[in-house]
């Protein structure tokens, strides 16, 4: 009779049923959640603690005790298959855009849209002008440039048996170390598990869920069978013992969603794996030392997914995809990757023009799911690499008829049926554009006072009255009252059940709170602004940009906000408007700029080529009579929102980035007692964090604030 024993289970059968359990267990209770949250960091933390250590010694033993004959060979042919392998993964990857649906879509409203990329600087990243900054930072390509040079250097050295031994046994206690540690793998991953599943949000998913898809099935295809079965084809290994190697890393990179802490699980493994095939190979065993440390610098694996998000957030985006940049994006964007992939992504998302609104979302992806997916992915590839290297240098390489034709037939069939599922799966969703109604269906964050709104001036509004203070009449009076122009998305708009909201319009209720009166807002133009502040109708207006044309008709407040410029365009057309150069250069470009934001001399002085219409609101650039308008200058944000209500026009912020234009609120010219009451007041709700929770609700979309006031 046999006993069951918990041990006789493999870990990586273990680990996949803990992380189940944290799963199940996670979505329905968040009972415990601080200290399963702990106990999840803790676990990750102590597996982070061994991997640097281990890439380092790694390289230094693994390419320090080889011969310079050696080093060079197995040099040419690590280079050569690299290349080979990544070509493989490229094609699957560029052909995965096919299964994208026709669908119409717009990007996601958010002021992200103006963020600028971090520079990339490869020299930086590699050249560690101080080792030490680099290990207590984890900069890896340094750290690993570094390991590599100070193997390099003791590959000469006659008598450096003891040295390679110290470091030798220090990688081992390292390894040893990492061992232990796996040994709490099931209790870890299953708080994991508990973490992601109570922290989960399904409304992140939408819009992404062709990503995630796209992302899902081709690691599958790429993991479980296109690289082992190119192994088990021109190998000697078998597709069982390539993937019992691997996974255990595989499970544990998955359910961390790191493939930095498994790297000393995929060098111990591949290395009994390849001894037991090249026992007699010199320096065969000492592949995966060298090999699977440099694999985490290098654009390859998990990393080139970052590649199909690009594609997927220029579809998303509504952005024209030629051959041209595909190559670019090869061309271009594989060196970007040599950093990490959230490094690279803002960076890859200019090649297309895509906005950074993106990403966001490639962040929400990465975080949810795509990382691990990605993670999983470099495991396999950091496994057959060194596999392969080792095969070549024992001269091993024999190709396997019967499995070669079964592999044509099976690889071609799953991966055609995969896509063509993708792609009926996609277009059988009933999709509807949802960026209009969560523009347009949200109320006020905060608490709002009694209010009203009238479409028009009183009559004989205009006429001159004895001044009196604004605060004082506000007091006499009872409400405030606040004039708002037209079409100022999102600054005041009505919402789906017809109130009046907006960035501004809440801020006025704010302000009416605190002045412990009602508030009454007036629908103006922007050309009655000045004569209605000056006869003390109007005791303020909402916010205009902070330009020479409006500082000589208002006394202007302090700023409380601000705006880049930016370009609303066709989809189809954001290629042109990338460079401020090339725009101002061309003859036969008509620009609409909106009468706000119109300043007349700079606009003179600065479109000397084409040409530059004033019009009274951005409503009009939309409408057919208006066709012959190629572009509409305007402000980031309230271009972002233009777009969501038309989401066949894309923003464009071209480079360089211009200084922002700052936002404030018009009142009297002569009120210096309610300019000073002003000035405070601003300065008091910017203290507060008042204004900024504003911002990123009204401006930046940031929903999630009005579920926690829920």
């Amino acid at each position: 009779m046999t006993i069951f024993k918990l041990s006789n289970i493999p870990t990586s059968t273990r680990i996949i049923i803990a992380m189940i359990l944290g799963l199940l267990i996670g979505s329905f209770s968040v009972t415990l959640y601080s200290t399963v949250n702990h106990l999840a960091d803790a676990f990750v933390m102590l597996l982070q603690m061994t991997a640097l250590p281990y890439i380092s010694l790694s390289l230094m033993v693994g390419i320090g005790g080889l011969s310079a004959s050696k080093a060079k060979s197995a040099l040419k042919s690590s280079v050569i298959l690299v290349i080979l392998l990544i070509v493989l993964m490229l094609c699957f990857i560029l052909m995965a855009p096919l299964s994208f649906p026709n669908w119409q879509t717009a990007e996601f409203y958010s002021a992200n849209t103006i963020k600028v990329s971090q520079e990339f600087n490869i020299i930086e990243l590699f050249i560690p002008s101080n080792p030490f900054n680099a290990f207590a930072n984890a900069v890896i390509p340094s750290v690993v440039f570094f390991s590599v040079f100070i193997g390099v250097g003791l590959m000469p050295i006659k008598n450096k048996r003891q040295t390679l031994a110290v470091l030798s046994n220090l990688k081992q206690s390292v390894s040893n170390i990492s061992h232990l540690v796996m040994r709490f793998a099931p209790i870890g991953v299953f708080c994991i598990g508990w973490r992601a599943a109570a922290t989960l949000d399904s409304s992140q998913l939408d819009g992404l869920m062709i990503y995630v898809a796209s992302a899902f099935v081709l690691t599958l295809l790429l993991s479980f069978l296109v690289f082992p079965a190119l192994l088990a084809t021109v190998t000697p290994f078998g597709y069982r013992a390539i993937l019992k190697a691997s996974r255990e890393a595989m499970v544990t990179a998955f359910a961390t969603g790191s493939f930095f802490v498994v790297i000393p699980i995929i060098v111990e493994k591949t290395k009994q794996l390849i001894a037991s095939q090249y026992p007699d190979t010199d320096n065969a065993d000492k592949v995966s030392d060298v090999i699977v440390p440099i694999s985490y610098s290098l654009p390859v694996g998990g990393k080139l997914l970052s590649l199909l998000f690009v594609l997927f957030a220029a579809w998303f985006s509504g952005a024209y995809i030629s051959f041209e940049d595909y190559v670019k994006l090869v061309v271009m964007g594989i060196p970007q990757l040599f950093g990490t992939s959230t490094l690279a992504m803002q960076n890859l998302l200019e090649i297309f023009n895509v906005s950074h609104s993106m990403f966001d979302f490639f962040l929400v992806s990465e975080n949810l799911v795509v990382g691990r997916l990605s993670a999983l992915l470099s495991v396999t590839f950091a496994c057959c690499l060194p596999i392969l290297v080792a095969t070549s240098m024992a001269k091993a390489f024999t190709l396997k008829k019967k499995a070669l034709f079964k592999y044509l037939v099976i690889i071609p069939a799953l991966s055609a049926f995969a896509f063509v599922s993708l792609k009926f799966g996609f277009s059988s969703i009933s999709y509807q554009y949802e960026g209009y109604a969560k523009f347009i269906e949200r109320d006020f964050l905060m608490e709002s006072v009694n209010s009203k709104h009238v479409d028009s001036a009183a009559k004989n509004s205009e006429t001159v009255k004895p001044f009196i203070g604004v605060l004082t009449r506000i007091k006499q009076r009872g409400f405030i009252r606040v004039g708002y122009f037209r079409d100022d998305l999102p600054y005041s708009f009505h919402n789906n059940k017809g109130k009046l909201v907006g960035f501004d319009i809440e801020i006025m209720n704010q302000l009416a709170i605190d002045l412990n009166v009602d508030i009454e807002f007036v629908r103006i133009f922007r050309n009655q602004a000045k004569t209605l502040l000056s006869s003390g109708y109007l005791d303020i207006t909402t916010g205009v940009p902070v330009i020479p044309d409006n500082m000589t008709k208002f006394t202007l407040t302090m700023p409380y906000s601000a705006q880049s410029l930016a370009i609303i365009v066709k989809d189809k057309r954001r290629a042109e408007f990338t460079k401020w150069d090339n725009i101002l250069q061309r003859d036969d470009l008509t620009l609409g700029i909106p009468e706000s934001f119109y300043y007349e001399k700079a606009i003179a002085r600065t479109f000397t080529h084409g040409k530059a219409w004033e019009i009274s609101t951005p409503r009009l650039f939309f409408k057919p009579e208006f066709a012959h308008i190629d572009a509409m200058l305007f402000g980031a944000a309230a271009s972002s929102a233009w777009t969501l209500l038309n989401p066949s026009y894309t923003v464009v912020v071209p480079k360089p980035e211009l200084a922002p234009l700052f936002m404030a609120f018009p009142i009297n010219k002569n009120d210096h007692g309610f300019e000073l009451f002003m000035r405070n007041w601003i300065t008091m709700k910017q203290q507060s964090k008042t204004i900024d929770k504003l911002f990123n609700y009204w401006i930046k979309g940031d929903t999630s604030l009005a579920k926690q006031k829920q």
